[in-house]
């Protein structure tokens, strides 16, 4: 396992828009593990910094409010040890990564797509901070669940 003395591992976080999932899980593991992981996220199409989930993210005490969409080619030059594709549709688009990098998927619900149908803002936000906490519980596993 990485320990706070050696580099850290570069990890991708990748989801169709990196607009919820993907920029917590970023957010999630710059908070919990930045001493051993550099990470980052990414969409295989850009929607967007979705509001709802800078809001329950802040509401964890983690600020992603200055995150922006980005596509992977915005990532160009950056060697990634590990991809987490968070979202099944980004892994079956997940182009094959040169050399050493391991794409490993965990799939999170898709709280936008579940906050459709919620009656009031509260019930929607729910959705978020359920999956908001499952992302969580999966980066407090880093990078021991990556390494095995």
């Amino acid at each position: 396992m990485q320990d706070a003395s050696g580099p850290k591992m570069n990890v991708l976080f990748l989801c169709t828009g990196n607009s919820c999932r993907s920029q917590m899980a970023e957010g999630w593991a710059r908070h919990l593990k930045g001493d051993v992981i550099e990470p980052y996220s990414a969409g295989v199409a850009t929607h967007g910094l979705n509001p709802n989930a800078v809001e329950v993210m802040a509401e964890a005490g983690v600020d992603i409010s200055g995150h922006h969409s980005k596509l992977l080619s915005d990532l160009d030059g950056v060697e990634f040890d590990y991809v987490v594709t968070v979202c099944g549709h980004a892994h079956e688009q997940c182009p094959v990564f040169p050399g050493r990098t391991k794409v490993v998927h965990v799939g999170f619900d898709d709280p936008p797509k579940l906050a459709v149908d919620a009656a009031t803002e509260e019930e929607a936000l729910g959705h978020y901070r359920r999956v908001r906490d499952e992302i969580r519980t999966f980066i407090d596993t880093l990078p021991g669940a990556l390494e095995a």
